[in-house]
């Protein structure tokens, strides 16, 4: 598959989010996208997936696609099963890979239960069983790993290097740098809307991740993160600054304090924050 000059803007007269990006994804390669919050990662994610269509420039040759997004709707007219049968038809594939998969990932008990009444945790793992279904021979992943426990992490890590190895392209973005890093092939950042090689003697990544939660006392979360710090929000909430390293532990502490917490989002943390903290 080839990305040939792609440039993508939501408007015509708007800014140019993505600058003449040249990417070949190759059969079992798996590339690794880089970029502080903001800089065009998934929108690139959209359009290699061809969930979004660029502005200029050409792709060619996209395989059959399973994708992944930021954020997955979880609030959906359907029970888990039958969200997977849906898409199992839509690929003309058996609904029994779906069941597999789930049990694969530990939700099969999930199967009957309504989506908008399953946990993040949960839709996560629905969300990557259906990119799942079919064995497609692109995987785009966009911070896929995100909610998952510990278990499941190391499954879909699993996952990724047994399509790799049976010729799959899988190209992903995850807030961990350390994920994947003994089976990546390439690591591309997105700066400025261009694309560029990552070198790997230089940290691509931030060092520091921001989590941002609504609810929960701000008492209650000093007591389960006591390495992070803890910001109230104008609007409500909390802003969790944590280390990278650290993130994926604080994530499954937020998670299990219930659903009285709802992660919001999770990115990297912008330069400023950075600086200050290194000073």
């Amino acid at each position: 598959m080839l990305l040939d000059g792609i440039g993508k803007r939501y408007r015509i007269g708007g800014p140019w989010v993505l600058r003449d990006v040249r990417l070949e994804l190759r059969p079992g390669r798996v590339v690794r996208i880089h970029g502080h919050n903001g800089s065009g990662k998934s929108t690139l994610l959209r359009v290699v997936a061809g969930i979004a269509e660029p502005s200029k420039g050409r792709v060619s040759g996209r395989p059959s696609t399973g994708y992944v997004p930021e954020r997955f709707p979880p609030a959906l007219p359907f029970t888990a099963a039958q969200y997977l049968r849906h898409h199992a038809r839509m690929r003309g594939i058996s609904a029994s890979q779906g069941t597999q998969l789930l049990e694969r990932f530990g939700a099969e008990q999930f199967a009957g239960t309504a989506m908008k009444e399953l946990s993040k945790g949960t839709s996560q793992k629905i969300a990557v069983t259906q990119a799942l279904l079919g064995d497609p021979e692109l995987l785009v992943f966009d911070e896929a790993w995100t909610g998952l426990d510990v278990a499941a992490r190391e499954e879909l890590a699993a996952v990724v290097r047994e399509r790799a190895r049976g010729g799959a392209c899988v190209v992903f973005v995850d807030h961990d740098a350390a994920r994947l890093a003994d089976a990546t092939d390439e690591r591309w950042v997105v700066r400025d809307g261009a694309l560029h090689t990552a070198d790997e003697k230089t940290p691509a990544t931030a060092s520091r991740m921001v989590i941002t939660i609504a609810g929960a006392a701000g008492s209650s979360l000093a007591a389960h993160l006591p390495e992070a710090e803890i910001s109230a929000r104008h609007e409500g909430g909390h802003r969790i600054v944590v280390d990278e390293r650290r993130s994926d532990e604080s994530l499954r502490r937020l998670l299990a304090l219930g659903p009285e917490v709802h992660i919001v989002a999770v990115s990297q943390a912008p330069p400023q924050i950075r600086a200050t903290e290194e000073s």
